[in-house]
């Protein structure tokens, strides 16, 4: 799809409504999953047409990536503290506890059904992975730019893994949902020692 069919898609409706039928489709994600998320019931809590649902988001998969994607908050690239470390800690800060908590189940929920529909992976890939995996490689350059990190660091390539690995452990090892201070201190305990920069 060109990118100017897809802004007339997304101009038949305000960003407001946008972001209410958004919500409505992370809360019927929590209350029911993905499996039995139909766009019946998104156009019956959202009080939509399925046709104005298909017209605009195409399908399921792409409605709730877009959902997923949507309640992110902010953008890794507005971030550029001039350290990696204050931007990996700033990027940290940007979800409280709370929003951290409930991302984290919303998540657990998806990536089972990830593995079982290829639509949903594709537009996970699409609308969150490389977006977000486009946006920590521009925060990794700038720290190559300034000479924090070396260019053939092997590291570079894993943060993302390393990222989301401590995000899905920490509710799997210690039984407890992720939180800025664990991310925090993972950060200076295990990221930038991977990147050989210092903590301090």
């Amino acid at each position: 799809m060109t990118e100017a069919i897809a802004a007339t898609r997304r101009s038949r409706i305000t960003p407001e409504r946008e972001a209410e039928l958004y919500e409505a489709v992370l809360d019927l994600l929590r209350e029911v999953g993905y499996d039995a998320l139909t766009m019946d019931a998104v156009a019956a809590r959202t009080r939509s047409s399925k046709a104005t649902l298909y017209r605009q988001w195409g399908g399921k998969a792409e409605l709730v990536a877009k959902a997923v994607r949507h309640s992110k908050p902010g953008r890794t690239g507005d971030v550029d503290t001039g350290s990696l470390r204050g931007d990996l800690h700033a990027l940290t800060r940007r979800a409280d506890d709370c929003e951290m908590e409930q991302s984290s189940a919303l998540m657990r929920g998806l990536a089972m059904a990830v593995h079982g529909n290829p639509d949903l992976l594709k537009a996970f890939r699409e609308h969150l992975v490389e977006p977000e995996m486009a946006e920590f490689r521009r925060v990794l350059q700038r720290a190559v730019d300034r000479g924090e990190v070396r260019a053939d660091n092997p590291a570079l390539g894993f943060v993302m893994h390393m990222m989301i690995g401590a995000f899905a452990a920490r509710t799997m090892i210690d039984e407890q949902p992720p939180t800025q201070d664990f991310l925090l201190s993972y950060i200076d305990a295990v990221v930038l020692p991977a990147f050989g920069v210092t903590a301090s």
